[in-house]
């Protein structure tokens, strides 16, 4: 079943120096872009990422440091990107957790402003996860009947989350709406205010914090009672935009900084 859009969305991986959001850098970049008419445009591209690859990392997507090394940083091509992806629905696998928060960072490192808050992000990883408990090679081969080919290839990868989200539309009419809307919220885990989840809404739209010695207290209550919290979050190694939203919670509530 083909996607019901009413605005372009885009299917995304990222291939990285590590796992770490506020650490890690972007290795390589593929996006499907897909308007409400079906037509579809895609692109993948190798970024310098300015430091060293993890072993580890490169052992996963098999891409090394002398692979990248004459290839643009990010910060050369972030304003093309973000003319990409301003104004469009996102979607990956396991994106809401990773691609969306990494990416949403080399924006802020690179101070291009794009604002993924007015976006649905579909996270195709967790609808999976909801109904059948599998990872990414599984889901391509249990709802596409077909073999991940160069699995942990950006594109293979975007390619596979595409058609895998299309299969699940067809295997679950019952449970799913062809609906960006609906996926979007089917497929988030938690409501989070900031992209790598360390805030959240509880079920009275309160924002709550989701880590560390304060998890479960609302934001306001820690204000209060931990006055240095805020510059202790500023100083720490936080996410860009999660030192981002928590600037605009501390306004909020308090009109200044």
């Amino acid at each position: 079943m083909k996607l019901n859009l009413k605005k372009p969305i885009i299917f995304f991986d990222l291939e990285t120096t590590g796992l770490d959001i506020s650490r890690d850098r972007i290795v390589e970049l593929c996006y499907i872009k897909i308007e409400p008419n079906g037509n579809e445009e895609s692109r993948t591209m190798r970024l310098n990422p300015e430091m060293h690859i993890a072993e580890q990392s490169s052992k996963v997507h098999g891409i090394y440091d002398a692979d990248v090394k004459d290839c643009p940083t990010f910060k050369d091509m972030a304003e093309s990107l973000a003319q990409t992806f301003r104004g469009c629905d996102l979607a990956g696998f396991n994106s809401n957790r990773f691609d969306i928060p990494m990416l949403a960072e080399e924006f802020a490192r690179a101070a291009v402003d794009v604002d993924f808050s007015d976006c649905q992000m579909i996270d195709v990883q967790n609808i999976y996860h909801r109904l059948e408990q599998r990872t990414l090679v599984a889901a391509y081969k249990y709802y596409c009947g077909k073999d991940l080919e160069n699995a942990h290839s950006a594109l293979a990868d975007t390619r596979a989350t595409l058609e895998v989200l299309e299969a699940q539309l067809d295997k679950y009419p019952k449970d799913l709406e062809n609906d960006v809307s609906f996926l979007a919220e089917f497929s988030r885990k938690e409501n989070n205010i900031d992209l790598a989840g360390r805030f959240v809404y509880d079920a009275n739209k309160n924002e709550i914090v989701n880590f560390g010695k304060h998890k479960g207290m609302s934001i306001r209550e820690v204000f209060q009672k931990d006055p240095a919290y805020y510059s202790w979050m500023m100083q720490g190694d936080f996410p860009q935009n999660t030192k981002q939203v928590l600037t605009r919670l501390k306004l909020k509530y308090y009109g200044k900084l």
